[in-house]
Protein backbone atom coordinates (compact mmCIF):
# COMPACT_ATOMS: atom_id res chain seq x y z
CA UNK A 1 0.00 0.00 0.00
CA UNK A 2 1.39 3.40 -0.94
CA UNK A 3 1.86 6.18 1.59
CA UNK A 4 -0.12 9.44 1.44
CA UNK A 5 2.97 11.28 0.21
CA UNK A 6 3.40 8.73 -2.57
CA UNK A 7 -0.29 9.14 -3.41
CA UNK A 8 0.18 12.91 -3.66
CA UNK A 9 3.11 12.45 -6.01
CA UNK A 10 1.01 10.06 -8.10
CA UNK A 11 -1.57 12.85 -8.46
CA UNK A 12 1.09 15.14 -9.92
CA UNK A 13 1.91 17.09 -6.75
CA UNK A 14 5.60 17.67 -6.07
CA UNK A 15 6.40 17.71 -2.34
CA UNK A 16 9.09 20.18 -1.38
CA UNK A 17 10.44 20.68 2.13
CA UNK A 18 10.21 24.22 3.44
CA UNK A 19 13.34 24.03 5.57
CA UNK A 20 17.10 23.69 5.34
CA UNK A 21 20.05 23.68 7.72
CA UNK A 22 23.60 22.38 7.76
CA UNK A 23 22.67 19.74 10.31
CA UNK A 24 19.79 18.52 8.12
CA UNK A 25 22.30 18.07 5.31
CA UNK A 26 25.13 16.48 7.32
CA UNK A 27 22.92 14.18 9.40
CA UNK A 28 21.37 12.54 6.37
CA UNK A 29 17.92 13.90 7.28
CA UNK A 30 17.35 15.50 3.88
CA UNK A 31 18.41 12.37 2.02
CA UNK A 32 16.09 10.29 4.23
CA UNK A 33 13.13 12.58 3.52
CA UNK A 34 13.73 12.19 -0.21
CA UNK A 35 13.65 8.42 0.14
CA UNK A 36 11.02 7.98 2.85
CA UNK A 37 8.69 10.98 2.45
CA UNK A 38 8.76 11.50 -1.35
CA UNK A 39 10.38 14.93 -0.94
CA UNK A 40 11.54 16.21 -4.34
CA UNK A 41 12.72 19.76 -3.58
CA UNK A 42 13.60 22.31 -0.91
CA UNK A 43 12.63 25.93 -0.33
CA UNK A 44 14.36 28.36 1.99
CA UNK A 45 13.77 31.91 3.15
CA UNK A 46 15.42 34.39 5.53
CA UNK A 47 13.39 33.13 8.50
CA UNK A 48 14.55 29.55 7.90
CA UNK A 49 18.20 30.55 7.70
CA UNK A 50 17.89 32.82 10.75
CA UNK A 51 16.59 29.84 12.75
CA UNK A 52 19.22 27.48 11.33
CA UNK A 53 22.27 29.68 11.90
CA UNK A 54 21.10 31.06 15.23
CA UNK A 55 19.77 27.79 16.58
CA UNK A 56 22.80 25.69 17.46
CA UNK A 57 26.49 25.06 16.88
CA UNK A 58 26.37 23.65 13.38
CA UNK A 59 27.86 26.81 11.91
CA UNK A 60 30.51 27.52 14.56
CA UNK A 61 33.46 26.23 12.55
CA UNK A 62 32.68 27.99 9.25
CA UNK A 63 31.85 31.19 11.13
CA UNK A 64 35.21 31.04 12.89
CA UNK A 65 36.95 30.57 9.54
CA UNK A 66 35.04 33.49 8.04
CA UNK A 67 35.92 35.65 11.05
CA UNK A 68 39.62 34.92 10.53
CA UNK A 69 39.25 36.04 6.92
CA UNK A 70 37.66 39.32 8.01
CA UNK A 71 34.27 38.63 6.45
CA UNK A 72 31.41 41.04 7.08
CA UNK A 73 28.07 39.74 8.33
CA UNK A 74 26.54 40.02 4.84
CA UNK A 75 29.51 38.25 3.25
CA UNK A 76 29.29 35.48 5.83
CA UNK A 77 25.54 35.02 5.28
CA UNK A 78 26.11 34.85 1.52
CA UNK A 79 28.82 32.22 1.99
CA UNK A 80 26.96 30.08 4.53
CA UNK A 81 23.62 30.06 2.76
CA UNK A 82 25.00 29.41 -0.71
CA UNK A 83 27.12 26.55 0.67
CA UNK A 84 24.01 24.98 2.23
CA UNK A 85 21.97 25.40 -0.94
CA UNK A 86 24.77 23.98 -3.10
CA UNK A 87 25.10 20.92 -0.84
CA UNK A 88 21.33 20.40 -0.81
CA UNK A 89 21.24 20.74 -4.60
CA UNK A 90 23.86 18.00 -4.87
CA UNK A 91 21.78 15.70 -2.66
CA UNK A 92 18.74 16.38 -4.84
CA UNK A 93 20.61 16.06 -8.13
CA UNK A 94 19.38 12.48 -8.80
CA UNK A 95 15.79 13.74 -8.50
CA UNK A 96 16.60 16.60 -10.88
CA UNK A 97 18.08 14.17 -13.40
CA UNK A 98 15.22 11.67 -13.07
CA UNK A 99 12.55 14.37 -13.64
CA UNK A 100 14.38 16.12 -16.49
CA UNK A 101 14.91 19.21 -14.34
CA UNK A 102 11.34 19.64 -13.17
CA UNK A 103 12.06 18.69 -9.55
CA UNK A 104 15.18 18.24 -7.46
CA UNK A 105 15.20 22.00 -6.98
CA UNK A 106 16.50 24.14 -4.10
CA UNK A 107 15.41 27.76 -3.71
CA UNK A 108 17.45 30.61 -2.25
CA UNK A 109 16.06 34.11 -1.82
CA UNK A 110 17.52 37.49 -2.65
CA UNK A 111 17.89 39.79 0.35
CA UNK A 112 14.48 41.08 1.51
CA UNK A 113 16.05 44.52 1.84
CA UNK A 114 15.99 44.59 -1.98
CA UNK A 115 12.26 43.83 -2.34
CA UNK A 116 11.55 47.30 -3.73
CA UNK A 117 14.78 47.71 -5.73
CA UNK A 118 14.59 46.18 -9.19
CA UNK A 119 18.19 46.63 -10.30
CA UNK A 120 19.72 45.44 -7.02
CA UNK A 121 17.45 42.38 -7.08
CA UNK A 122 18.62 41.49 -10.60
CA UNK A 123 22.26 41.89 -9.62
CA UNK A 124 22.00 39.76 -6.48
CA UNK A 125 20.02 37.07 -8.31
CA UNK A 126 22.88 36.76 -10.79
CA UNK A 127 25.41 36.61 -7.95
CA UNK A 128 23.49 33.87 -6.12
CA UNK A 129 23.09 31.85 -9.33
CA UNK A 130 26.80 32.11 -10.10
CA UNK A 131 27.90 31.31 -6.55
CA UNK A 132 25.73 28.23 -6.07
CA UNK A 133 26.68 27.13 -9.59
CA UNK A 134 24.19 24.31 -9.82
CA UNK A 135 21.54 23.93 -12.53
CA UNK A 136 18.92 22.79 -9.99
CA UNK A 137 18.74 26.01 -7.99
CA UNK A 138 15.86 28.46 -8.07
CA UNK A 139 16.45 32.11 -7.20
CA UNK A 140 13.55 33.44 -5.14
CA UNK A 141 12.29 36.90 -6.03
CA UNK A 142 9.27 38.45 -4.30
CA UNK A 143 6.25 39.40 -6.40
CA UNK A 144 6.38 43.06 -5.44
CA UNK A 145 5.87 45.72 -8.10
CA UNK A 146 9.65 46.19 -8.22
CA UNK A 147 10.11 42.42 -8.33
CA UNK A 148 8.09 41.92 -11.52
CA UNK A 149 10.61 43.46 -13.98
CA UNK A 150 13.42 41.75 -12.06
CA UNK A 151 11.71 38.38 -12.63
CA UNK A 152 11.61 39.02 -16.37
CA UNK A 153 15.23 40.21 -16.49
CA UNK A 154 16.58 37.28 -14.47
CA UNK A 155 14.71 34.68 -16.53
CA UNK A 156 16.03 36.41 -19.66
CA UNK A 157 19.54 35.50 -18.45
CA UNK A 158 18.64 31.81 -18.40
CA UNK A 159 18.23 31.70 -14.60
CA UNK A 160 15.43 29.64 -13.02
CA UNK A 161 13.19 31.63 -10.67
CA UNK A 162 10.88 30.93 -7.75
CA UNK A 163 8.48 33.88 -7.53
CA UNK A 164 7.45 34.26 -3.90
CA UNK A 165 4.94 36.18 -1.76
CA UNK A 166 1.97 36.01 -4.15
CA UNK A 167 -1.40 36.63 -2.52
CA UNK A 168 -3.79 38.07 -5.13
CA UNK A 169 -5.03 36.84 -8.50
CA UNK A 170 -4.30 40.26 -9.97
CA UNK A 171 -0.65 40.08 -8.95
CA UNK A 172 -0.46 36.44 -10.05
CA UNK A 173 -1.60 37.46 -13.54
CA UNK A 174 1.24 39.99 -13.59
CA UNK A 175 3.68 37.28 -12.45
CA UNK A 176 2.63 35.00 -15.31
CA UNK A 177 3.08 37.88 -17.76
CA UNK A 178 6.52 38.59 -16.29
CA UNK A 179 7.43 34.91 -16.71
CA UNK A 180 6.29 34.74 -20.31
CA UNK A 181 8.14 37.98 -21.10
CA UNK A 182 11.28 36.54 -19.50
CA UNK A 183 11.07 33.36 -21.58
CA UNK A 184 10.52 35.42 -24.74
CA UNK A 185 13.65 37.44 -23.96
CA UNK A 186 15.62 34.31 -23.05
CA UNK A 187 14.71 32.87 -26.45
CA UNK A 188 15.89 36.07 -28.12
CA UNK A 189 19.11 35.89 -26.08
CA UNK A 190 19.82 32.39 -27.38
CA UNK A 191 19.19 30.43 -24.17
CA UNK A 192 17.82 26.89 -24.20
CA UNK A 193 14.45 27.68 -22.64
CA UNK A 194 13.76 24.00 -21.94
CA UNK A 195 16.39 24.34 -19.16
CA UNK A 196 14.69 27.35 -17.53
CA UNK A 197 12.15 26.47 -14.83
CA UNK A 198 9.97 28.59 -12.61
CA UNK A 199 7.35 28.25 -9.90
CA UNK A 200 4.88 30.85 -8.68
CA UNK A 201 4.53 30.61 -4.90
CA UNK A 202 0.98 31.38 -3.84
CA UNK A 203 0.61 31.80 -0.07
CA UNK A 204 -2.35 30.06 1.53
CA UNK A 205 -2.67 29.95 5.34
CA UNK A 206 -1.79 33.62 5.80
CA UNK A 207 -4.86 34.48 3.71
CA UNK A 208 -7.12 32.65 6.14
CA UNK A 209 -5.44 34.25 9.14
CA UNK A 210 -6.10 37.79 7.86
CA UNK A 211 -9.56 37.12 6.42
CA UNK A 212 -10.76 35.24 9.49
CA UNK A 213 -9.66 38.15 11.69
CA UNK A 214 -11.86 40.46 9.60
CA UNK A 215 -14.77 38.02 9.58
CA UNK A 216 -14.58 37.91 13.37
CA UNK A 217 -15.02 41.69 13.46
CA UNK A 218 -18.09 41.43 11.20
CA UNK A 219 -19.45 38.80 13.58
CA UNK A 220 -22.59 37.75 11.68
CA UNK A 221 -23.63 34.16 11.03
CA UNK A 222 -22.87 34.64 7.35
CA UNK A 223 -19.37 35.86 8.19
CA UNK A 224 -18.72 33.03 10.64
CA UNK A 225 -19.73 30.47 7.98
CA UNK A 226 -16.95 31.79 5.73
CA UNK A 227 -14.11 31.29 8.21
CA UNK A 228 -11.13 29.26 6.99
CA UNK A 229 -12.47 29.06 3.43
CA UNK A 230 -10.71 31.98 1.72
CA UNK A 231 -7.20 30.53 1.57
CA UNK A 232 -8.16 27.36 -0.28
CA UNK A 233 -10.65 29.21 -2.52
CA UNK A 234 -8.01 31.79 -3.47
CA UNK A 235 -5.49 29.07 -4.36
CA UNK A 236 -8.06 27.17 -6.41
CA UNK A 237 -8.84 30.31 -8.40
CA UNK A 238 -5.10 30.77 -8.91
CA UNK A 239 -4.99 27.33 -10.52
CA UNK A 240 -7.95 28.27 -12.72
CA UNK A 241 -6.00 31.36 -13.81
CA UNK A 242 -2.90 29.21 -14.41
CA UNK A 243 -4.87 26.87 -16.67
CA UNK A 244 -6.37 29.78 -18.61
CA UNK A 245 -3.17 31.81 -19.05
CA UNK A 246 -1.04 28.87 -20.15
CA UNK A 247 -3.65 27.93 -22.75
CA UNK A 248 -3.30 31.26 -24.59
CA UNK A 249 -1.69 31.48 -28.01
CA UNK A 250 1.23 33.38 -26.49
CA UNK A 251 1.97 30.71 -23.88
CA UNK A 252 1.31 27.82 -26.25
CA UNK A 253 3.72 29.29 -28.77
CA UNK A 254 6.46 29.22 -26.14
CA UNK A 255 5.69 25.77 -24.71
CA UNK A 256 5.41 24.31 -28.20
CA UNK A 257 8.95 25.63 -28.77
CA UNK A 258 10.22 23.81 -25.69
CA UNK A 259 9.54 26.24 -22.84
CA UNK A 260 8.15 25.00 -19.54
CA UNK A 261 5.00 26.20 -17.87
CA UNK A 262 5.50 28.10 -14.63
CA UNK A 263 4.07 25.73 -12.04
CA UNK A 264 1.84 26.96 -9.21
CA UNK A 265 3.39 26.32 -5.79
CA UNK A 266 1.35 26.31 -2.60
CA UNK A 267 3.34 28.00 0.17
CA UNK A 268 2.47 28.80 3.78
CA UNK A 269 0.76 25.42 4.06
CA UNK A 270 1.29 24.93 7.78
CA UNK A 271 -2.11 25.29 9.46
CA UNK A 272 -2.20 28.24 11.87
CA UNK A 273 -5.60 27.52 13.45
CA UNK A 274 -5.46 24.43 15.72
CA UNK A 275 -9.18 23.87 15.15
CA UNK A 276 -8.49 23.03 11.48
CA UNK A 277 -7.24 19.70 10.09
CA UNK A 278 -3.44 19.84 10.03
CA UNK A 279 -3.35 18.65 6.41
CA UNK A 280 -6.04 21.05 5.14
CA UNK A 281 -3.77 22.99 2.78
CA UNK A 282 -2.41 19.76 1.33
CA UNK A 283 -5.45 17.56 0.72
CA UNK A 284 -7.66 20.42 -0.49
CA UNK A 285 -5.09 21.63 -3.04
CA UNK A 286 -4.33 18.57 -5.13
CA UNK A 287 -3.97 18.99 -8.89
CA UNK A 288 -1.62 17.90 -11.64
CA UNK A 289 1.52 19.98 -12.07
CA UNK A 290 1.52 21.73 -8.70
CA UNK A 291 4.09 21.96 -5.91
CA UNK A 292 3.29 21.95 -2.20
CA UNK A 293 6.16 23.19 -0.03
CA UNK A 294 5.66 22.01 3.54
CA UNK A 295 7.31 22.65 6.88
CA UNK A 296 8.41 19.34 8.39
CA UNK A 297 5.48 19.24 10.83
CA UNK A 298 3.01 19.41 7.94
CA UNK A 299 5.03 16.89 5.93
CA UNK A 300 4.94 14.39 8.80
CA UNK A 301 1.21 14.93 9.35
CA UNK A 302 0.63 14.38 5.64
CA UNK A 303 2.68 11.17 5.65
CA UNK A 304 0.93 9.94 8.79
CA UNK A 305 -2.74 10.52 8.10
CA UNK A 306 -3.56 12.64 5.04
CA UNK A 307 -6.46 11.29 2.98
CA UNK A 308 -5.68 11.88 -0.69
CA UNK A 309 -8.86 11.65 -2.78
CA UNK A 310 -7.57 12.84 -6.15
CA UNK A 311 -7.91 16.25 -7.78
CA UNK A 312 -9.56 18.62 -5.28
CA UNK A 313 -9.09 21.81 -7.31
CA UNK A 314 -10.44 21.74 -10.85
CA UNK A 315 -13.94 20.59 -9.95
CA UNK A 316 -14.35 23.29 -7.31
CA UNK A 317 -13.97 26.54 -9.25
CA UNK A 318 -17.66 27.49 -8.92
CA UNK A 319 -17.54 27.02 -5.15
CA UNK A 320 -14.35 29.10 -4.93
CA UNK A 321 -15.95 31.95 -6.87
CA UNK A 322 -18.99 31.72 -4.58
CA UNK A 323 -16.77 32.09 -1.51
CA UNK A 324 -15.43 35.38 -2.86
CA UNK A 325 -18.90 36.64 -3.74
CA UNK A 326 -19.95 35.90 -0.16
CA UNK A 327 -16.84 37.56 1.29
CA UNK A 328 -17.64 40.71 -0.66
CA UNK A 329 -21.25 40.53 0.49
CA UNK A 330 -20.25 40.58 4.18
CA UNK A 331 -17.88 43.48 3.58
CA UNK A 332 -14.41 41.89 3.35
CA UNK A 333 -12.20 44.01 1.07
CA UNK A 334 -10.00 41.28 -0.39
CA UNK A 335 -7.83 43.68 -2.36
CA UNK A 336 -6.92 45.32 0.94
CA UNK A 337 -6.35 41.89 2.52
CA UNK A 338 -3.79 40.93 -0.12
CA UNK A 339 -1.99 44.29 0.00
CA UNK A 340 -1.70 44.04 3.78
CA UNK A 341 -0.37 40.48 3.45
CA UNK A 342 2.23 41.46 0.83
CA UNK A 343 3.43 44.38 2.95
CA UNK A 344 3.56 42.23 6.08
CA UNK A 345 5.28 39.38 4.22
CA UNK A 346 8.07 41.63 3.00
CA UNK A 347 8.42 43.23 6.42
CA UNK A 348 8.56 39.87 8.23
CA UNK A 349 11.35 38.66 5.96
CA UNK A 350 13.22 41.95 6.41
CA UNK A 351 12.94 41.55 10.18
CA UNK A 352 14.24 37.96 9.96
CA UNK A 353 17.06 39.11 7.69
CA UNK A 354 18.15 41.79 10.14
CA UNK A 355 17.98 39.27 13.00
CA UNK A 356 20.17 36.95 10.92
CA UNK A 357 22.64 39.76 10.25
CA UNK A 358 22.85 40.50 13.97
CA UNK A 359 23.24 36.82 14.88
CA UNK A 360 26.08 36.39 12.39
CA UNK A 361 27.70 39.69 13.35
CA UNK A 362 27.73 38.62 17.01
CA UNK A 363 29.07 35.16 16.13
CA UNK A 364 31.88 36.63 14.02
CA UNK A 365 32.88 38.97 16.84
CA UNK A 366 32.83 36.13 19.38
CA UNK A 367 35.00 33.98 17.10
CA UNK A 368 37.52 36.81 16.76
CA UNK A 369 37.69 37.33 20.50
CA UNK A 370 38.17 33.62 21.10
CA UNK A 371 41.03 33.52 18.59
CA UNK A 372 42.91 36.28 20.38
Amino acid sequence: MSTPTEQLAAQGVSIWLDDLSRSRISSGSLAALITDRTVSGVTTNPTIFAAAIGGGHGYDEPLADLARKGASADDAIFSLTTDDVRDAADILRPVYDATNGVDGRVSIEVSPDLAHDTEATIEQAKQLWAEVARPNVHIKIPATKAGLPAITAVLAEGISVNVTLIFSLERYAEVIDAYLAGIEKATHNGHDVSKIHSVASFFVSRVDTEVDKRLGVVGTDAATALKSRAGVANARLAYELFEREFATDRARGLTDAGANVQRPLWASTGVKDPALPDTLYVTELVAQGTVNTMPEKTLEATFDHAVVTGDTITGNYADAHAVFDELAAVGVDFADVTQVLEDEGVEKFITSWHELQETVRTALQAALEEAR
